[in-house]
């Protein structure tokens, strides 16, 4: 058996279905700002924009059509003859043009949308594609909302404009609809029943309505697509479209479930994640898979303590493969003494463990107050945990009595035993100190860290 693995194209739409989000329109040199950063990423197709809709797309198409040269440059099309011939007009300086077409199949929107018989789509579905192979070599055909026509008129459709000329055909989720056994058997049977199949590239378009259409791409890629249509930080109409760096990652992390390669330069996801939350205004939501800024933070005592003695513990990935500077300790209430001991060591203190001890309980009950403890925070509160007089606003409260120990007293008074507290602020006990029990202190952050 051979072990060489099947290379997937990778159709980038954020300037096109991920400008349509709400919010993320984009002008032309913004455009050609993030075409280029696409092109550093190394996507195979760019679908720079859907030329027929403004004068503005038409020119944002044409100027990236003439200085972007290695991907393919897709423009898109409704099956109609004024759409494709401007297409064209946007795409002929492209080094690789590709039309895109596009026409509805399913009965809800053949009936209100188009007003139209399944008969007359069929023809027009045909016509469209003689019309753009007239034009361009490469063209694609994308029946809308696919996953909600019956698949015996799909198999026909796409057996039409497969002998008109289409090269590519992908299979829109254009609602988000579908779910991934379904989508896959939906890919299996296109294979079975579409003539000519083998000489053409299914692609796969998923939409997130239901949060499925990363799984719904992949399951048609398993299935046999060898195309998917994807966008930067999953941008797009609605809930957004699959999100291309999560696609990538999944089958750069899982090799055994998705023997598949890209052409992905994965170190330029995060610097393209940035570029198009800056130019749309956007920010990435903070748990958002690969490029939010949580996907690599650690706040969690156990958590942060499996990271510092081996990243592999918690992170899947490392940051620097996707293009994160490198991961990051968030410092809560959540936190173990190993981050906090770190964190001060890097801002120039530090402490045996008796001292590391009591910056850490002061630490925790300010945590429980502010939710994450900045630098400026961990400095004030070491100089009011060694020097409270000189603190000019107190960060911490006194300590309450619980049990003794022996603290610095003056010269001149015999020294007292002063209370500290004998649970952390989850109730739970606090671990007994014993600086000498290597084992005692390798395990104390996971008191803290549940």
């Amino acid at each position: 058996m051979s072990s060489e693995r099947a290379r997937i194209t990778i159709f980038d739409t954020t300037l096109r279905d991920g400008e349509q989000s709400p919010g993320c329109s984009m002008n032309q040199q913004e455009k050609l700002r993030l075409a280029h950063q696409l092109d550093r990423l190394g996507v195979d197709v760019i679908e720079a924009g859907f030329p027929i809709a403004s004068d503005g797309d038409f020119e944002s198409v044409k100027a990236i059509a003439e200085v972007v040269r290695r991907p393919i440059i897709a423009g898109l099309a409704r099956a109609c003859r004024p759409d494709i011939e401007r297409a064209w007009e946007a795409l002929r300086q492209a080094e690789r043009p590709r039309i895109h077409v596009f026409l509805a199949t399913s009965d809800i929107h053949l009936q209100y949308k188009l007003r139209m018989t399944r008969e007359q789509c069929l023809a027009q579905a045909r016509e469209a594609i003689e019309l753009a192979k007239s034009f361009c070599d490469d063209v694609e055909f994308s029946p809308e909302d696919a996953t909600r026509t019956d698949p015996d008129f799909l198999c026909r459709v796409l057996n039409a404009v497969v002998e008109a000329g289409a090269t590519t055909l992908n299979i829109p989720d254009t609602v988000g609809y579908t779910v991934p056994t379904e989508f896959a058997e939906l890919i299996t049977r296109i294979r079975r029943h579409v003539h000519g199949i083998e000489n053409v590239t299914i692609s796969a378009h998923c939409h997130n309505d239901l949060g499925m259409a990363v799984a719904n791409a992949l399951a048609a890629v398993s299935a046999g697509a060898r195309q998917v249509e994807c966008t930067i930080n999953g941008i797009g109409e609605r809930a957004g479209n699959a999100s291309l760096e999560e696609i990538v990652m999944a089958m750069r992390v899982r090799p055994d479930r998705f023997p598949y390669e890209t052409g992905i330069a994965s170190e330029q996801i995060f610097a393209a994640s940035q570029t198009l939350s800056e130019i749309t205004g956007v920010p990435v939501q903070p748990n958002k898979a690969i490029t939010g800024r949580n996907a690599f933070a650690h706040e969690a005592g156990i958590h942060q303590d499996g990271v510092l003695k081996n990243p592999l513990t918690y992170e899947i990935m490392t940051p620097k493969s996707v293009g994160v500077p490198d991961s990051k300790l968030v410092l809560g209430k959540h936190s173990g003494r190993h981050a906090l001991s770190m964190r001060c060591e890097q801002l120039g203190y530090q402490f045996d463990r008796r001292v590391l001890d009591d910056v850490y309980r002061r630490f925790v009950r300010l945590a429980d107050k502010i939710k994450h403890v900045e630098d400026h925070h961990l400095l004030e509160l070491i100089r009011d945990t060694h020097k409270p007089s000189m603190s000019a606003t107190p960060l911490i409260e006194p300590i309450v009595p619980a049990h003794e120990a022996v603290v610095n007293a003056p010269a001149h008074e015999p020294e007292k035993p002063v209370a500290l507290p004998n649970s952390n602020a989850f109730g739970l006990p606090l671990p007994v100190h014993s600086e000498s029990h290597h084992e005692q202190t390798q395990q104390e952050d996971y008191l803290w860290g549940v």
